[in-house]
């Protein structure tokens, strides 16, 4: 199993950027994807996830109306459109996969680092 994820750099506030992260090893279709972030000295936090079909998204409060969450089941790839960044939203993020059935997150990509400058 494998989540790699990628798309991060440096930007400057106001600006944008895409994460993707792509799987294999499993069923990527079954599975609940999930995006996550981590800030410095700070505990990791949920971002947002979409249902197997695409049709179900969820937010955390601080990214709805600024970031989107889509998955593309034929590319086994799950992306995280990012608009209007932060200084707050840097941070690294993470991609995972959950079962529809299971309470937590069973697979966990490496993460990749987003930095916004103000």
């Amino acid at each position: 199993v494998q989540l790699q994820a990628f798309g991060g750099g440096l930007v400057q506030a106001g600006g944008f950027l895409r994460l993707s992260c792509t799987a294999s090893g499993f069923t990527f279709s079954s599975y609940v994807m999930g995006w996550f972030r981590q800030a410095p000295g700070q505990e990791r936090e949920f971002v947002a996830r979409i249902s197997t079909s695409g049709f179900i998204r969820e937010y955390v409060n601080s990214v709805k109306d600024r970031f989107t969450i889509s998955r593309d089941n034929g590319k086994n790839t799950v992306y995280l459109q990012m608009t209007s960044l932060k200084p707050e939203d840097t941070a690294v993020y993470y991609c995972a996969a959950k079962n529809q059935l299971g309470p937590t997150y069973d697979y966990w990509g490496q993460g990749t680092q987003v930095t916004v400058s103000s």
